[in-house]
């Protein structure tokens, strides 16, 4: 077990308050592996990462809490010790990353269609509000909260809702086995097969097509695992691979051309734009590189009921796709109700939020 020795909440709710007192904006920041995610930011910087420390870990629970200026590292070493792991996967960016981080970006690698996505695994938040309130939000069990979870509501936030000090998260053993296959399928067949495969229950917990072969992960019971890896055929191919897919370290990531990401359903056809793309998430995460413009790239995700986020810096004036004038007024109510003076992270993810 490693306990917190570190508790910094005090400094982070005073430099809250006189923020407050003074009308100044704040930028909220870790370990700034994601600081390139958003619009560019003004303001005075709090750094969360004096305010760290695992306060508690109970591998019999299933759940961790820890401080938000905890290094991701140190997270995944404790668990990794007990046998477990965090079953979203999230990307690390680089050694800095934090917990807050984590949940403040809200993004899940390979793993998320089949085990879920950040939010499915936070239980509970301790938030410095906007007005210099320090709240607790859910706890340390699945179902406790009645009403609206602003615990889950702070995930993918980007720090504009408020101030994430502590995080309880559910976590999950580590599977038994693995396996990994790459069969020879172009970017069509590969989305058939997997559309076939996803009515039966079968041990994949990713599949990505990287342009030339589909990639699989298979986890479980050793005899369900060694059994569809039998029927699959293929070629063995390192677990690193993963890594590298969840980190954009793989050479598609290395063109030139700007770095797009699209979210849409998995049953979508192949996308008709210019560029190279890659499958992942079974094909609901699709990875573009493309000179195309961002409003042809927005349109063609819409049309299949998805969204795109730009991932090169200054390819588009926000990253992020723009809201529904409604969606945009239900973002602009929650920020007025819990940062009324809008001094977390201003105009981060919108202009006008």
């Amino acid at each position: 077990m490693v306990y917190a020795d570190q508790d910094a909440s005090a400094d982070l709710l005073e430099q809250v308050n006189q923020a407050c007192a003074r009308g100044t904006a704040l930028q909220i920041r870790g370990g700034a592996s994601k600081a390139w995610l958003g619009r560019p930011q003004q303001g005075e910087v709090l750094d969360t990462r004096s305010h760290c420390g695992i306060v508690n870990h109970d591998p019999s629970e299933l759940v961790i809490t820890a401080r938000a200026g905890t290094p991701l590292r140190d997270i995944i070493v404790a668990l990794d010790d007990a046998g477990q792991m965090l079953p979203c996967e999230p990307p690390h960016g680089d050694d800095g990353a934090t917990l807050g981080g984590l949940v403040a970006a809200g993004l899940s690698g390979p793993r998320r269609p089949w085990a879920g996505s950040v939010r499915d695994f936070v239980l509970g938040t301790r938030v410095i509000t906007g007005l210099g309130k320090h709240l607790r939000f859910g706890g340390e069990v699945m179902k406790n909260v009645a009403g609206y979870d602003l615990s889950r509501l702070m995930v993918g936030s980007f720090g504009c809702l408020g101030l994430i000090s502590e995080v309880s998260l559910k976590v999950l053993p580590k599977p038994r086995c693995q396996a990994h296959v790459a069969l020879a399928l172009d970017s069509g067949q590969a989305l058939q097969q997997l559309a076939y495969w996803r009515q039966q229950a079968l041990p994949i917990s990713a599949a990505c097509h990287d342009g030339e072969q589909l990639r699989l992960r298979l986890e479980g019971g050793e005899g369900s695992v060694l059994a569809f890896r039998d029927r699959l055929g293929g070629e063995d191919f390192a677990a690193g691979w993963w890594q590298d897919l969840n980190h954009r370290r793989l050479a598609f990531f290395h063109d030139r051309r700007p770095l797009w990401r699209l979210s849409v359903p998995d049953n979508s056809p192949l996308l008709d734009l210019p560029g190279a793309q890659l499958l992942d998430w079974a094909g609901a995460q699709r990875w573009l590189k493309s000179d195309a413009s961002p409003e042809q790239i927005r349109t063609s995700a819409s049309r299949l009921g998805g969204h795109a986020t730009c991932y090169s810096p200054g390819c588009t004036d926000s990253p992020f796709q723009p809201l529904p004038p409604l969606l945009l007024r239900y973002h602009q109510q929650l920020k007025q109700r819990l940062d009324p003076q809008g001094i977390f992270n201003p105009g981060r993810m919108y202009a006008e939020f």
